[in-house]
Order: structure tokens, then sequence, then C-alpha cells
């Protein structure tokens, strides 16, 4: 199978009318050059669900004939930005027939899909004009087009409309985004209307921007029903493990970790509030939620112990310790992160996770709750929280400094469980709440850390029983394990150095 490219797009979409007339651009002061470009007409057939899943999600997926780049094109909204920046995957135009959407392109988006068949849904007839615009060395800015564009439906014109693209060529390179920016501003001084809908959402209509199928829901007061946090709740950790679960079939950068601690927080929440949901229902999806995390954990733990201890090898007085150290860690490691990643690839591809996916796709939606949960929030959910609070203030309170590394990782399990519970509810319970879920995130991070060394020693222990490991290579690795004894000692005391803090933030939110 072919796998698709991917490029940043970062561009500024203008509605103008069809007698706008455009100036000449280099008279905007904004480039020091404007190239005219061979004009070329372009046909995009777009594919998406009868329900149009994927516009409603952001997305959009086309197989475009004509033009310099045409092919299978998917733009995905890029996370944390907004709508002028997009990723774009492409693929050859022989890679699907109108109607047959590539396999690869499907195997990234198929969590949103719910099992959905992908059809062509309009097509989009584009005539146009590009011009690029340099600078005084000739070096490439920015792309303007000019595009009239025909939709038409059963073969037959249903409407025409023109519009101006300004596409940076270099998303990376700030004087580019500037230079966009300005001309963008120059355009809409001169009647130009700013527009973030795409071609074919313009042409769909007002069905485009309906909410995905998991809408966001907004967050109650405390006075609210506790059936509205819930979904709040749920509907937030939902979207972003389907996000991340995308990101994941993309290989991006930390969307591992994203989609895993997602898992781990819709798992806290139907365990923090398992006494107003349906016992049968939950159990059964914090099972399945288990399940997916630890597929995924089995790759995020090994990326941060790979990444951990090549640093700490580079910590070593010795650079021939650093060296022996890595050439015994990064073999076995690398060769364990990449049978994790083929584990965790085959359980998103398998029909147990599509059905988790659907599972909790309806939990966002209906909210499997019992009639308690009809009750107002500060009535049935701070209790929830407080009894939260307590099982982890009981755990710390029995922790030892020189003790065994078992009691603290329990510990550090409550403490995360604590921190999701306080987060859940800070956008109900306000100001003090919040500041809890933060002194509890700084809690957890030092746990984390301290596990994380732990962790680190077993390994150690591990490579240095090994019968291809040599002496020197042994002594090596017995340098870093004391290292990472030493800074699990250390996390211990400076835990115990935060942990009042913490306490003082459970006083002042009302629940210690």
């Amino acid at each position: 199978m072919t796998q698709p490219t991917t490029h940043r797009e970062v561009e500024r979409k203008l509605r103008v009318h069809g007698l706008f007339e455009l100036p000449d651009l280099t008279s905007l002061g904004v480039a020091a050059a404007a190239e005219p470009q061979e004009a070329f007409v372009m046909r995009a057939v777009y594919h998406d669900t009868v329900a149009l899943s994927l516009f409603r999600w952001g997305i959009t997926l086309r197989r475009r004939e004509g033009g310099p780049d045409e092919g299978w094109h998917m733009k995905l909204p890029v996370a944390g930005a907004d709508g002028t920046s997009r990723d774009e995957m492409h693929l050859p135009l022989d890679s699907g027939e109108i109607g047959s959407v590539p396999g690869a392109f499907v195997e990234v988006i198929a969590p949103l899909l719910r099992a959905q068949p992908l059809q062509a849904v309009i097509t989009l007839s584009t005539e146009r004009t590009p011009t690029i615009l340099t600078d005084a060395d000739g070096r490439p800015l920015v792309e303007v087009v000019d595009d009239v564009v025909t939709v038409l439906h059963k073969g037959r014109t249903v409407s025409v409309f023109r519009e101006v693209e300004i596409e940076a060529l270099d998303s990376a390179d700030p004087e580019v985004l500037i230079v966009m920016e300005r001309l963008s501003d120059a355009l809409v001084a001169l009647g130009a209307e700013p527009s973030s809908v795409s071609k074919a959402a313009s042409a769909l209509g007002p069905r485009t921007a309906e909410p995905p199928d998991v809408p966001a829901r907004e967050v109650p007061t405390p006075d609210g029903l506790a059936v509205d946090a819930i979904g709040a709740v749920l509907a937030q950790h939902v979207r972003h493990l389907l996000m991340a679960d995308v990101g994941v079939r993309r290989d991006l950068p930390d969307s591992v970790h994203q989609m895993r601690v997602s898992a781990r927080r819709l798992r806290s929440a139907l365990s923090t509030f398992a006494p107003l949901l349906q016992e049968e229902t939950a159990a059964e999806l914090k099972e399945e939620l288990k399940w997916i995390a630890s597929e995924l954990g089995a790759i995020r733990d090994t990326e941060v112990m790979l990444e951990r201890l090549d640093d700490h090898a580079g910590d070593l007085d010795d650079p021939q310790d650093t060296e022996r150290s890595r050439a015994a860690i990064d073999p076995l490691l690398t060769a364990r992160l990449a049978a994790a990643r083929s584990s965790a690839l085959a359980a998103l591809r398998s029909d147990r996770h599509q059905q988790l996916v659907d599972d909790l796709m309806q939990a966002a939606i209906d909210p499997p709750v019992v009639d308690a949960a009809y009750l107002p929030c500060d009535e049935v959910l701070l209790p929830l929280i407080t009894k939260s609070w307590k099982r982890l203030d009981r755990a710390i309170g029995g922790l030892d400094l020189e003790g065994s590394s078992v009691p603290w990782h329990l510990a550090r399990i409550k403490a995360k469980r604590a921190r999701y519970a306080a987060e859940s509810v800070a956008g109900v319970f306000g100001k003090d709440m919040k500041r809890l879920a933060t002194q509890l995130e700084a809690a957890t991070e030092l746990l984390g850390d301290h596990q994380d060394a732990h962790v680190a020693q077993t390994i150690l222990r591990e490579l240095a029983a090994h019968p291809d490991t040599d002496g020197l290579t042994g002594l090596s690795l017995g340098l870093l394990h004391e290292y990472e004894s030493e800074v699990e000692m250390l996390d211990r005391l400076r835990f115990s150095r935060l942990w009042p803090s913490v306490r003082k933030a459970a006083r002042r939110a009302g629940i210690a």
C-alpha cells in the first residue's frame, strides 16, 4: 500500500464578489515581485459519509484531477491551531477511482466513521489563476490564487462563487507568515471578506457546520444537574481520545501518550462517578479502556525509558561509561518499541477497538446514568471527589521515605485518580478546585518520575544480568543504576516537601 505524504498547510481564504478586481499585488507593499503563473482548471470530487461526518469533524477528503498537485488529498485539523492551519495528506491519483477512497486514508480516519461507508458527495470545478510573490532576492514567499468555483450536482451547474486564497510557501518561516497576514489585511481593506469555510463546505451548506458525532458539551454550575457534568466530562475525553487515535495512526509525536491519557481519564471518570452510572455499562467500558491503555502503554513506557536512560547515561562522568551503557540499552529498547508499536496498531485496527470507540461515543452522547445523577452537582458530585481525595491522603500517610517502592507506586495511582477527579469537576466548582487539580498534577508528575526511576533500575539489572554483557559494560550499567537510585530517593524528598501545599489546596476546595 502506498503511504501518504504530509505537509502543513497555512492559508487564508477570502471570499470576493464576481467583479472584484485583484490589484497589482506588488503595489500593496508586502513583496518585491509578483510572478503570474499559467491558469488551469481542476475538478475535485469530495467524499464523506451520508451524514457528512468528516466535514463535521473539520476534515475534508477529495480526489482532484488537474493542476500540479492532482491526486487524493485529505486535510485534517492541527491540534491547538486555528482553522488556518491544517495537515494535508496526499496520495497519487491512481490510488483509487472516484467513490473508492484509498485504504491508507480510511485507516487514518476509521475511528470517526462508525463503520459508515464513504461516497462522493459533491463535485467542484475550479478555474485557478495563481501568482507567486517573492522577496527582493527572488525567494518565493506566498502563493495567491484567484479561484472561480463551479458547484456541480448530477452533472448540472448549481452555483458559482469566487475565492482568493493566500498560502504560505514555507509555513515554518515567520517572515513568510507576516507577509501572508499583511497581504490578507490589505485585500480585506479592498472589500474581500475573510472565510474559514472550505469550498466544498460552502457548496454543501450549513449541515457541514453542525456539531460532530461527539459534540462539546457545556459544563453546568454547582447547582446544575450532575448528569450534565458527567456528559461534559465524557464528551471532552472521548473527543480527545478520538483525535489522538487518528494521531497514533499517523504516527504523530506524543499521540500515543495523549491517547493513553485520554483512556485513563475516561476510566478514572467512570470510577469516580460509579455511584451515578449504570454498573454493567460502566464496568464494560472500564475493562475495555484498561485493555487499550495497556496496549498503548508498552509503546509509551518504552519511549520514556529509552529517552530517560540515554539522557541519564550522558550524565555519567566517564564518556566510555556513557557509550557502553547506551550500546547495551538502545538495541534492547528499540526492539521492544518496534514490537510494541506493531502490537498497538493491530489492536487499533481490531473489531474490539472499533466496538469500544462506538460504545464510548454512545456514552458521551447519552451518558449511562442512574436517577441519582439528576440531582445537583454540589449535592452528589462533591462527595465523590472527597472520597477519591481521602483514599489518596491515607495512602500518602502510610509512605516511608526509606521503604519499598511498591507503596509509592500505589500512591501514584491514587494520586492520578484524585487529580483526574478534581480536573473533571474543576469547571463546575471553580478556582479552588482548579488550584487543587494543579497541585495534584505537580504531585503526580513527581510520583511518576519516581516510578520511572524504579522501572529504570529494573531494566538496568536485567541488562547487567544478560549473558552477553561483559564486565566493563556491567560496571557502566551499575553506575547508571546508582544514578537512578539516587533520583528515586531525591523524588521522595521533593514529594514530602510538596505534599503540605497539596493538602492545603484540598482544604480550600472543601474536600479535606
